[in-house]
């Protein structure tokens, strides 16, 4: 059945024009009065709704009973990724947010290579935020993770304790595996630091120890910026 994400409260026995976005989609699958779908707003659960009537433009629906039904990740992980270049970060997005992250922190590193205006920046976070909306309503989720606005690496690591362990992962050799921390250091939330492309530099990578984050490696193979990062999500539990 289709699901949609709105971004507003919905509510059980209510009739609402759905926003622009979802009746959109409604109209590109081609759905008519009457047939089922599912609806979520990101507070938790889904309603089951069906479409009352299809116009040009507008698309009403009637919402029927709730279902508290949740599909997240039992430990919620936090990435900051150096965002890599291209489309490797829409694709780190997407799958990150059906693996079950909790929040995506772009990161502007070193020796990342995407460099975003200000202006360019914000309409990269709602490009992506658009793709993890779609990933939720194709993977099932309920709760869309946030996606952060782009920060650099130092104002972000200066204020990156929130209480979630922290770990950043490493090519230094004798570097510990990320597995056996997790099994060291039991944790309902992990905050994952992660470099783009070139890796976080040497200076980078000494800040962030000092600032708590424990040296983690995945593996005897190199892997690319946004592979690290989803290994790192999945063996945290966050599939």
């Amino acid at each position: 059945m289709a699901r949609f994400h709105c971004a507003v409260a919905l509510g059980a026995g209510t009739t609402l024009s759905l926003p622009p976005g979802a009746a959109r989609h409604v109209q590109v699958l081609r759905l008519q009065p009457g047939d089922a779908l599912t609806l979520f707003d990101g507070r938790g659960g889904e309603y089951a709704a069906t479409v009352e009537r299809m116009g040009r433009s507008e698309v009403t629906v009637n919402v029927g009973a709730h279902d508290p039904v949740e599909r997240e990740a039992a430990t919620a992980v936090h990435l900051a990724p150096g965002m890599p270049a291209n489309d490797r970060m829409d694709w780190l997005v997407e799958k990150a947010t059906e693996l079950g992250v909790a929040s995506i922190q772009p990161l502007v590193t070193a020796h990342g290579v995407l460099r975003l205006s200000a202006e360019r920046a914000e309409k990269k976070r709602a490009h992506w935020e658009a793709i993890a909306i779609a990933a939720c309503e194709q993977c099932g989720r309920n709760r869309v993770p946030v996606i952060h606005p782009v920060r650099s690496f130092a104002d972000w690591v200066a204020a990156a304790d929130d209480g979630a362990r922290r770990a950043v992962l490493s090519l230094v050799p004798g570097t510990r595996p990320l597995a056996e921390l997790a099994h060291e250091h039991a944790a309902s939330a992990w905050r994952i630091l992660s470099g783009p492309e070139g890796g976080l530099s040497s200076t980078e990578e000494a800040r962030a120890l000092d600032s708590g984050f424990l040296p983690a490696r995945l593996g005897p193979r190199v892997l690319r910026a946004e592979t690290a990062a989803l290994a790192a999500l999945t063996l945290l539990g966050g599939a």
